[in-house]
């Protein structure tokens, strides 16, 4: 993982950086891009333990998660899946427990597939080391704009504003919407955020939002649900637009539950779950602000 150790270094010496960094990121496919917060070891491939009984204890939805990682879960069960997770605990008739671990490399080896747990919430089709449930839900990734400024409402990175005059875009390294911007060659321009963090300890969204309200960024980027989530959480006016999907560069996701490749029942339950559910799920997703898109990548109005 390439990231900048100073961001006081000479100018000459950052951009060499960037474009070294962002030229190795524009090479990789969506299919296995390393997304941010599309879910622990994304893209990686791996097996659970073939033949197990299914539930750690069919009594308890044991669900694996981060115990810091807002608006996504937390230990206080503060996260929307925290909620989705209670959601579906009371519709099993389940009590509810939790397997946490940070949200990095090791995630659903230490969790999932030790059998600490039987559900991750949310994990993006395409990834190897789980078996998805059918998605619940499908957004993309997001630009976030401050209110008062001539980029308010920005929606494409391919925007000639952009490059009008000097930008400051905020990203985290190595996701898809750095493809976009290397075709656009705006890399000059990007302030990285770093990817693999210790997710109890920092938070690469929360301080590329802080730098996008006091102005040190014009445009921050960052996965939908958390782009919705500070939006709405900001004392400053901001607004998040999702980002559409280009030729070679996907900037949107499906998200369903994870188990073990062997837990087939489970999963179908999961599914059936899931069909019975979709207005209580919406719901959970709306209030806390993630952008949700159909399969056609339009907007999906929350209802009044």
């Amino acid at each position: 993982m390439c990231v900048l150790s100073s961001l006081t270094r000479r100018l000459s010496a950052r951009f060499i950086a960037l474009v070294a960094f962002f030229a190795a990121a524009a090479l990789f496919v969506a299919a296995s891009a390393k997304a941010q917060n599309l879910g622990p070891d994304f893209g990686a491939r791996g097996s659970d333990n073939m033949g197990s009984i299914e539930l750690v204890d069919p009594k308890v939805l044991r669900v694996c998660a981060d115990p810091n990682n807002l608006p996504f879960s937390n230990q206080a069960g503060q996260g929307f899946e925290n909620k989705i997770a209670e959601f579906l605990a009371a519709k099993l008739g389940k009590d509810i427990a939790y397997s946490y671990y940070p949200g990095a490399s090791g995630f659903v080896r230490n969790t999932l597939n030790a059998h600490l747990c039987d559900v991750i919430i949310g994990m993006p089709q395409g990834n190897d080391l789980i078996q998805p449930s059918n998605p619940y839900y499908r957004t993309s990734y997001a630009i976030v704009t401050r209110d008062g400024t001539e980029l308010f409402g920005l929606a494409s990175l391919d925007d000639p504003r952009l490059k009008e005059k000097p930008r400051r875009i905020g990203l985290v390294a190595n996701t898809p919407p750095g493809n976009i911007l290397a075709r656009n060659s705006l890399l000059a321009s990007v302030k990285p955020y770093p990817l693999m963090i210790d997710t109890r300890f920092d938070s690469s969204s929360a301080a590329m939002i802080s730098d996008l309200e006091s102005g040190d960024i014009d445009v921050a980027v960052l996965w939908g649900p958390i782009a919705g989530y500070y939006v709405k959480k900001s004392n400053a006016k901001l607004r998040a637009m999702p980002i559409a999907d280009e030729k070679g560069a996907a900037m949107s996701f499906r998200i369903g539950f994870g188990v073990r490749h062997s837990d087939q029942n489970w999963k179908r339950e999961l599914n059936q779950f899931i069909a019975q559910n979709e207005a209580g799920l919406q719901k959970i997703l709306f209030d806390y602000g993630v952008p949700l898109i159909d399969e056609d990548g339009r907007p999906i109005a929350q209802p009044q």
